[in-house]
């Protein structure tokens, strides 16, 4: 069986414990990604004369195996390495962590031991990657990243630069377009390339593949670079090391920058020392036209790097931190200049504390040059509230991924999300672009109603803003709310005076008065009237608070409601079941849950109430959490039966559900005894109980102590209750003995059967206990769980209204009254009154 891609990572971080005492988590790197190359090539390249890759005699991971334990492993490893190094132009790349170093790796038996266990590690059989990716994204490039996430997490705020959170990569490789790109020759470029991820995810999004250029200035970062293009299958892409903006490598004959189809780029944040080895005012490459940035801040250095970098039709997508957005002075003189000439196509607002090495909020500026002419606007999107803590960081989830992508690409306007923003009103704002200025995100407050808490009532303007809810049920408005009338007690109480319309008037709460009262009839002085409190506005329950829930549940609105949405997803699963039903050996995974997951957005995009990216979510996350390790192992062994694959409560549910609950109903009533024990002993096991006798110190009862204190009580005629209460509870421990005996003895036998059957298993069996009971079920389970979320948030707030305003004010006033008169006529029944 395929090893488990969760597994897989744990067995790689496991790698650098093994490493831990005499370095850092930013040096583990050093060692443990060069193992994880040179394990990857020698299993994919070695004994293939055709290979873009070489492995030579003497310079394989077969030939670090053979080390182990041996009193030069260091030294030999070192040269094992250069082997390979030498054969492929890698010098300075692979061959910079010393392997033979005794103040990071232990001195004599430290360090045989230490490299020997890093290489068994390694030598795990389920990290065979000799096969062809298994996704379109080979499963060791992925653990690659991992831990390259792994060592920017431990790394500290210094160390983290060299990687992009992919999920962040993920949003910039799609936003630029670069799925159109129609072939190889295309190019994407990235100055401050780090690690390579960004490159990679982006370039992973063009349909025929592009060329790919990066340039880094940390020479160890850029060896980091190098040996990721090899393991994601891009050993032809170009990067170099040296600092872009004093010493731009990429260049065309004439000594000009060469350009760029795409590029992406996280640089660093406000480096203060960007103009070092070059003056910026009289540059080589005419990048600072626009202005000259600040002399200790390189944020628009590089922005202006990359804009210069562009072709006549490129697109790039950037991160930048918020100041760029608002800062005045030179800053601002370059906004205005890109702002006017149309380069910058859209802004996208980032959560905080999501980039390794700072806390604070990014954006991403989106630069279009093709269409700059034509600008009339620039596409804003704040989308800085969607995402979950992951630890100290935060994280984008698959929906916030997802959502910024189609709206920034489809152009999509969302309230407090997203909109166009004219030229004209960026004008006005000074080429001020904090997104603030643009989008409010702030919710609306929840505004408390004076005259509702004076004479009670809901008020219709909070109802009004459940109309969302009322669009889809609005039999449930009426079901739960009826229309506050006058109030009915004070009417009824001048009905004689003021005539039966009125007296008809306030008992008809569900109709509005037939017959208005005037506000200067002297017969209705002190009756509140709608004129002055304005209760045409307000809305009383016509149920208990207690019956909400229940009374949406089984509406015909709601039923019919979740009867539709369950539609949706049974038409779903009905046009998909047959392709998961049918992946076999070979099949990509990627193809697999991209054709799952763009369907079931468009599936429930007509669904009212149910936000499509929550649906989307639940699936993208089961995938992550379950179902692509699953897909993994059935497209690597085929649908063989397996704990992994079929755990065994997925054969008891379908094939022992029987057996099942009469295990449970034993367990029930071994319950039931042990219950009935605990308030026994509750009752009577006390100092002066009469169980106190047969308790240990550690205060429960004992068999033995039960059982000598019975032979007492039976020949003592005064100890009839203890003697029938002993009695009682050592039965009660029989019981429970022999009912653990049968329950033990029943679970090995449905053990047995279980992994009996598990074995017999046959394909189809397989495929409908994987497809239905396990994938489906989950997903099925999501869906009930989106439905009642919608029952209870529109039952907390109906209920929340309704106890905010449940007791008005005169009321309270009287109950206070009346309270106060009470304890007065105690205080003088006591000689205390006044």
């Amino acid at each position: 069986m395929p090893i488990k891609k969760t597994e897989l990572y744990s067995s790689l971080w496991a790698s650098c414990d093994e490493l831990r005492g005499g370095m850092d988590a930013s040096q583990y790197k050093d060692y443990v990604l060069v193992l994880l190359f040179v394990k990857y090539v020698s299993d994919k390249y070695a004994g293939k004369p055709e290979a873009l890759i070489e492995v030579p005699e003497g310079g394989s991971f077969q030939d670090m195996v053979a080390l182990k334990g041996d009193k030069e492993i260091g030294d030999k490893i070192n040269k094992i390495i250069g082997r390979l190094a030498e054969a492929n132009g890698l010098k300075g790349v692979i061959d910079l962590a010393d392997f033979n170093d005794p103040d990071k790796l232990g001195r004599g038996k430290e360090m045989v031991d230490r490299l020997t266990n890093l290489v068994a590690i390694f030598q795990n059989p389920g990290l065979d990657f000799s096969a062809n990716r298994a996704e379109g994204d080979d499963i060791l490039g992925d653990a690659y990243e991992y831990l390259m996430r792994h060592f920017a997490t431990q790394s500290g705020k210094s160390k983290g630069q060299f990687y992009t959170p992919a999920e962040v990569s993920r949003i910039m490789a799609r936003v630029i377009g670069i799925d159109q790109a129609k072939h190889q020759d295309e190019t994407i470029y990235d100055p401050t390339c780090g690690s390579g991820s960004l490159l990679i995810k982006a370039a992973d999004q063009a349909p025929r593949g592009v060329t790919i250029y990066g340039q880094e200035m940390d020479n160890a970062t850029a060896a980091l670079a190098k040996m990721n293009m090899i393991l994601h299958d891009n050993p032809t892409a170009e990067i170099w090391q040296d600092n872009t903006l004093s010493s731009p490598y990429f260049k065309n004959a004439d000594g000009s920058l060469k350009t760029f189809d795409y590029i992406v780029a996280n640089p660093p944040f406000s480096t203060k020392s960007w103009s070092n080895g070059f003056d910026p005012e009289h540059d080589l490459y005419r990048r600072f036209e626009f202005g000259i940035p600040p002399r200790r801040n390189g944020d628009y250095a590089f922005l202006l790097h990359i804009l210069r970098s562009l072709n006549s039709t490129g697109k790039a997508v950037v991160v930048m931190p918020h100041g760029v957005l608002f800062r005045g002075n030179a800053e601002a003189q370059i906004r205005r200049n890109l702002v006017q000439r149309g380069y910058i196509k859209g802004i996208i607002g980032l959560p905080a504390n999501l980039f390794y090495g700072t806390g604070i909020p990014a954006c991403l500026i989106v630069l279009d040059k093709e269409h700059a002419a034509a600008r009339t606007g620039i596409f804003m999107i704040d989308a800085s509230r969607g995402f979950e803590k992951d630890g100290a960081k935060n994280r984008l989830r698959h929906q916030d991924i997802r959502k910024i992508v189609d709206v920034f690409n489809g152009q999509v306007e969302l309230d407090r999300y997203a909109r166009m923003v004219p030229l004209s009103e960026i004008q006005d704002n000074d080429y001020n672009l904090n997104l603030p200025r643009y989008i409010d995100t702030t919710q609306p407050e929840d505004i408390q109603d004076i005259a509702a808490h004076l004479y009670g009532g809901i008020p219709d303007r909070d109802v009004a803003e459940l109309e969302r809810y009322w669009t889809v049920f609005p039999g449930v408005r009426s079901a739960l709310l009826r229309p506050r009338m006058p109030a009915g007690a004070p009417i009824r109480a001048v009905a004689a005076e003021v005539g039966p319309a009125y007296a008809a008037a306030g008992a008809a709460q569900d109709l509005t008065p037939s017959v208005p009262i005037p506000d200067d009839d002297p017969r209705t002085a002190g009756v509140l009237h709608p004129s002055r409190v304005g209760y045409g506005g307000y809305s009383d329950l016509r149920i208990p608070a207690a019956e909400i829930k229940s009374t949406i549940l089984v509406h015909s609105e709601f039923v019919a409601y979740t009867a539709t949405v369950h539609e949706v997803f049974d038409a779903w699963v009905a046009h998909h079941r047959p392709l998961m039903m049918g992946l076999e050996k070979g099949a990509r995974t990627r193809e697999l849950i991209d054709a799952l997951s763009e369907s079931l957005l468009a599936a429930f995009e007509p669904v009212r109430l149910i936000d499509r990216y929550d649906i989307y979510q639940h699936l993208m996350s089961y995938w992550t959490e379950t179902m692509q390790d699953d897909v993994y192992m059935i497209i690597t062994d085929g649908w063989k039966a397996n704990a992994e694959l079929i755990p065994p409560q997925l054969v008891i549910d379908r094939y022992f559900a029987e057996e099942q609950r009469a295990i449970e109903a034993l367990e029930a009533e071994r319950e039931a005894v042990k219950q009935r024990q605990d308030e026994l002993q509750e009752e009577h096991g006390d100092e002066e109980g009469l169980l106190s006798e047969v308790m240990n110190d550690r205060g429960n009862v004992t068999k033995s102590a039960v059982k000598a204190r019975l032979r007492d009580a039976q020949l003592d005629p005064e100890a009839a209750d203890e003697y029938a209460l002993l009695t009682e509870v050592l039965g009660l421990m029989d019981k429970d003995t022999a009912l653990g005996r049968r329950i033990r003895d029943a679970q090995k036998r449905l053990e047995a059967r279980v992994s009996a059957k598990t074995k017999a298993l046959s394909q189809a069996e397989v495929r409908l206990l994987v497809v239905d009971d396990k994938w489906l079920a989950a997903l099925v389970a999501q869906v009930r769980m989106e439905l009642e979320r919608i029952s209870q948030a529109l039952t907390r707030r109906i209920t929340e209204l309704a106890d905010r305003y449940a007791e008005p004010l005169p009321e309270i006033e009287t109950e206070v009254d009346a309270l106060s008169a009470k304890v007065a006529e105690h205080l003088a029944r006591m000689g205390y009154g006044v």
